[in-house]
């Protein structure tokens, strides 16, 4: 099984920088890499790396994306004069050349095929190429906003035609469109290319009307084409999130990647003179974490843009330490989105509702307002003198001030199992067994039996319960991160983790609950919210901290609990904020459970900077397997196929969405 984080760094793509006066160009400067390299060994992060050394990309693999008729004429440049090369850099838009910029591209997208390669080869399970020049702009005849090469669209083919994939994701989070990425692939089915990116109804650079929501792709690749507008600035946590849980995340699932690949433009961040959005670097700690169940944990990150190099130097280290496996930082203040964000969302849904089965829309849905902005008419409302200069826009920037993210610790241990003697399974890396039980612990356990438990005359549940507060006080005192502890009778377990964990471990605690029956949960109070899955009818709900669904075994079972867990349960834990995730699975839950149940474990490892325990009912192989896989940060196997939603399962889904989403504005997919 592979491990480690693969880091690519190379000095000699700093090596050339803009030789003449160009407003557009400026802030494309070599110190990018290098903040970004120096954070991340000040931060004690790149050491911890596999360093992969650079190689220059072969003409043969540049030629798999751009003509030859182009790259002949970048490989003039080496031999230019500065008048000649403006001269070039005139044919194109918003990039400009130096005699060394051949050399460095050809080492930028060299490098992103080396991480290619140790993720394939499985010498790492992940990692980030740290690059210059960028790439997602470039076309197949054209340089393009700082860009010469594609560097992610070589990776894309040479992954397929290297490596045999069939689907390969790309996520683009910087903040413009990489329309080259998109004319690369646009009618390939089996490249799926998200973008999120500034807009404004295209009053923003590159200012193409493809970049809307509209354009889903061509023929076979219909569909695989996802555009993510944004028509504002000021895009916070809550609407990155909300791009992720609503959009991203359930097409991603229902495609099935074999391998993710991110371009990693930190101009999305708060501060950044381009993007002028205010999400803070600890995002992108989330948005990693949240894509690492895929692909089996396959990932390559590459640098795109950030031009702010505060931000982008924070960004790069959350990034980093999440792809390391520490746990992610607390995002604390999330609420919903804002409606800009929402309007966008909504159309990009029902524009690809013919595509996807997640955006299939229920009764509910496709009722709801369809608020079209036409280009048309928002060029006739903008006016000139409402459009802030660049000046203004330079000092709005420059006068944001946010707090340095909180260091990360990772405790040493990160997943502690107890399970009965009789059982026997495999432990993954990171992972051992629970130990000699304190003094402390076995008195509280006794303790607890005795004051809520005395008319239960069977003791053998008592040393679950001395198991449950051994790790929870491990936890505690960040001696171990999370585990898990096979317990006999849950209501009994549950009792005595919560009362523990909310005395002396959290303010806030999150139960997920896969089984039918009723839990000895008390959520009055707000300081538990408890989520269920269950497959029989249960009583209607009108709690908001308390959310139940009903899910049938068989056909549909798997797409409809891969919807819940991203639609509802994902957006609902954020904005709840726990301090600690209580899993709890019942006994019986059937063999089509444990593959989904790893992978719902593996995405709530973002929430409560990784403090989970969950307790499991029973001694199913495959379920303790999965779970302590997911706990441990281990990949968990692919889903495959998701299978058809059920058009029952989507109504409730959507009937518990418009019971909760107005105390969790998380929820919200439509605008209002």
């Amino acid at each position: 099984m592979a491990s480690g984080c693969a880091l690519i760094f190379d000095e000699e793509m700093t090596r050339y920088k803009l030789l003449w006066t160009d407003a557009a160009c400026v802030i494309e400067v070599p110190k990018r890499l290098t903040v970004s390299h120096d954070a991340l060994r000040a931060h004690g992060l790149a050491q911890r790396c596999k360093q992969v050394p650079v190689r220059q990309a072969t003409e043969q693999e540049i030629l798999l994306v751009h003509s030859e008729e182009y790259l002949e004429a970048v490989k003039q440049t080496p031999k230019m004069t500065v008048e000649e090369l403006m001269a070039f850099t005139k044919k194109y838009n918003d990039v400009y050349f130096h005699p060394n910029i051949y050399h460095c591209a050809k080492l930028a997208a060299g490098a992103t095929l080396q991480l290619v390669d140790s993720v394939m080869k499985r010498e790492v399970r992940n990692g980030m190429a740290l690059v210059r020049p960028p790439g997602h702009h470039s076309q197949r005849s054209a340089a393009n906003g700082f860009c010469v090469f594609n560097n992610m669209a070589i990776a894309a083919l040479y992954a397929k035609e290297n490596y045999n994939l069939k689907r390969v994701l790309i996520v683009d989070w910087d903040v413009h469109h990489g329309q080259g990425i998109q004319y690369c692939f646009e009618e390939d089915p089996s490249v799926l290319y998200f973008s999120w990116h500034r807009f404004e109804h295209q009053a923003f650079w590159p200012n193409l009307p493809e970049s809307d929501y509209t354009s889903v792709g061509k023929g076979k690749g219909s569909g695989f084409n996802v555009n993510l507008p944004w028509n504002k600035v000021g895009m916070t946590n809550s609407d990155y999130l909300t791009a992720f849980f609503h959009v991203l995340l359930p097409v991603a699932y229902e495609f099935d990647p074999e391998l993710v690949l991110v371009c990693a433009g930190f101009d999305s961040a708060i501060g950044d003179p381009e993007g002028q959005m205010v999400a803070t670097p600890e995002i992108f700690a989330h948005l990693t974490q949240l894509l690492m169940p895929l692909a089996s944990g396959r990932m390559c990150l590459v640098l795109e843009g950030g031009y702010n190099l505060t931000s982008l130097a924070q960004s790069v280290c959350q990034t980093v330490q999440t792809l390391l496996g520490d746990p992610a930082p607390e995002l604390s203040g999330l609420s919903g989105p804002c409606e800009s964000a929402l309007e966008s969302i909504q159309n990009l849904r029902r524009a690809h509702s013919s595509y996807w089965s997640c955006f299939e829309p229920s009764e509910t849905y496709s009722e709801a307002h369809d608020k079209r902005c036409k280009l048309e008419e928002t060029n006739s409302n903008l006016k000139m003198d409402e459009k802030p200069s660049p000046e203004t826009e330079d000092k709005t920037t420059q006068d944001i001030v946010w707090p340095e993210p909180v260091p990360r610790s990772s405790p040493a241990v990160r997943t502690v199992v107890a399970p009965p003697t009789d059982v026997e399974f495999s432990l993954p890396e990171g992972c051992q067994l629970l130990g000699e039980i304190s003094q402390t612990a076995t008195e509280e356990a006794q303790r607890i039996w005795e004051k809520d438990f005395q008319h239960i005359t069977d003791q053998k549940n008592l040393q679950p319960l001395r198991n449950i507060i051994s790790l929870l006080d491990q936890i505690k005192n960040k001696e171990v991160r999370n585990g898990c502890v096979l317990v006999s009778d849950l209501n009994v377990s549950v009792c005595c983790a919560l009362q523990h964990s909310i005395t002396h471990l959290a303010e806030r605690v999150l139960v997920v609950f896969i089984g039918d029956g009723t839990l000895p949960v008390d959520t009055t109070d707000g300081k538990i919210v408890l989520v269920q899955i269950c497959g029989e009818d249960s009583k209607e709900e009108k709690s908001m901290s308390r959310l139940s669904l009903r899910l049938k075994k068989g056909e549909g079972f798997t797409a409809g609990f891969i919807q819940a867990a991203l639609g509802l349960i994902l957006p609902l834990a954020y904005e709840f904020n726990p301090g600690l995730v209580l899993g709890v699975v019942a006994s019986c839950s059937g063999s089509h459970l444990p593959p989904v149940w790893g992978h719902l474990t593996g995405l709530l490892q973002g929430l409560a900077q990784g403090q989970t325990l969950t307790l499991l009912q029973g001694d199913d192989k495959d379920l303790i397997e999965v779970t302590v896989a997911a706990l441990s940060g281990a990949p968990v196997p692919p889903l495959g196929a998701l299978g058809v939603l059920r058009r029952e399962d989507v109504e409730m889904m959507e009937k518990q969405r418009g019971r909760l989403q107005k105390r969790w504005g998380l929820l919200r997919c439509t605008e209002s």
